[in-house]
């Protein structure tokens, strides 16, 4: 059984792409439970109850499939493990933070960082790729 130290750049790829997967299908799951419990079968219903939910399931869904597609492309070009952890832990803990955070009510420091950590993988994952796609 590999480690975390003894992972394979596949296999750290794996292993963020399934917990980021993983976080997408628990925040679809509070949007269902939400529109079950507020009978809104469609929409919103008009109703912050749904609504920040859904946003925050749909912020998920904006930049996660782009992660995991990144980290697979890492993955494939050899870069290092640990390379591809670093990645995969600071997307996932940005994508974390900002689910926790989100609110209606006010702007909240953590939906900054989440958003900033978020930035932060997806900047560094970019910028491997375009480098490593010419060496």
């Amino acid at each position: 059984m590999a480690t975390f130290e003894t992972m394979t750049p596949v296999q750290a790829a794996a292993l963020w792409s399934g917990l980021l997967l993983l976080l997408m299908l628990l925040l679809s799951v509070r949007v269902v439970l939400n529109r079950k419990k507020h009978k809104v079968l469609l929409g919103d219903g008009a109703g912050s109850q749904i609504t920040l939910p859904g946003r925050v399931f749909g912020n998920a869904a904006e930049y996660i499939p782009v992660g995991v597609g990144a980290l697979a492309l890492l993955a494939m070009l050899g870069m290092p493990a640990m390379a591809v952890h670093a990645v995969g832990a600071v997307l996932l803990a940005g994508r974390l933070i900002h689910a926790v955070s989100l609110s209606d009510k006010k702007p909240t420091f953590g939906r900054v960082l989440g958003m900033a950590l978020t930035y932060l993988a997806l900047f560094t994952a970019g910028g491997m790729l375009v480098v490593h796609a010419f060496v």
